[in-house]
């Protein structure tokens, strides 16, 4: 789990500015399958290629057959898709920390009443505790990685099935080609466990497009009301 502090350090920063969908999003990414990938895929997964049987002896043949089969191994896929589909957020961090930082600026220069001749803008986007409220550019910001990591989750879905060409993984595999001069058969170890993986991994990303869909639709609804209201409160003043 070592290697995983860092990204975990990272989603621990964003959940202070995310809703309550972001929060359970990065739970589900972390816990579910950062977690998950980390503690048991190694073991079921191993050696994939020293684990497969074939019934021929030909030199090659075992590493044309996996190589055709697996142009990537499931493991590096779900770790490439985890990365990948956390960039955006990750961006979004960046563009947060910028706007705090130059609002923390502007309250520097209002509590010591400089430039008393020109207008300084009030911090409108962050307090003094570093909490940050989703309106304008910054609500356009979080709804961008929220739509990214929909595209890139549909993506990495649609991508494992035409990598690998199936979702539940075959006892055996029947290649001809390079050095396999005739028909072999290819047996892959551990094919339950491997399908019980996954199934699950595939059923995170789609929990997790699922909760970003959620989240853009909790935002734009909520948005749509406070306008709603913000206008009615207008009439009732006039």
């Amino acid at each position: 789990m070592g290697e995983w502090s860092f990204l975990s350090e990272m989603l621990d920063k964003v959940e202070s500015h995310s809703t309550i969908f972001g929060k359970v999003w990065m739970s589900v990414l972390f816990i579910f399958r950062i977690f998950i990938l980390a503690a048991g895929v190694d073991r079921i997964w191993g050696d994939e290629q020293g684990n497969m049987d074939c019934n021929t002896k030909s030199p090659g043949c075992k590493n044309a057959c996996y190589d055709a089969s697996f142009p990537i191994s499931h493991t590096r896929f779900w770790v490439l898709q985890i990365l990948t589909v956390s960039t955006p957020t990750f961006i979004y961090l960046g563009h947060v920390l910028l706007v705090i930082r130059k609002e923390n600026k502007l309250r520097r220069h209002l509590e010591q009443k400089q430039d008393l001749n020109r207008m300084i803008k009030s911090p409108k986007y962050s307090d003094e505790h570093g909490k940050v409220h989703l309106k304008g550019f910054l609500l356009v910001s979080y709804m961008m990685q929220l739509l990214f990591k929909i595209l890139l989750e549909v993506a990495f879905v649609v991508g494992q099935y035409f990598i690998y060409g199936f979702i539940i993984m075959p006892e055996k595999i029947t290649f001809q080609g390079g050095s396999c001069q005739t028909d072999t058969n290819c047996f892959i170890s551990r094919p339950t466990e491997k399908t019980v993986f996954i199934i699950f991994m595939l059923a995170m990303a789609v929990l997790s497009v699922v909760l970003n869909i959620a989240e853009m639709l909790h935002l734009i609804i909520s948005k749509l009301w406070q306008n709603k209201r913000r206008r009615s409160d207008l009439n009732l003043t006039d």
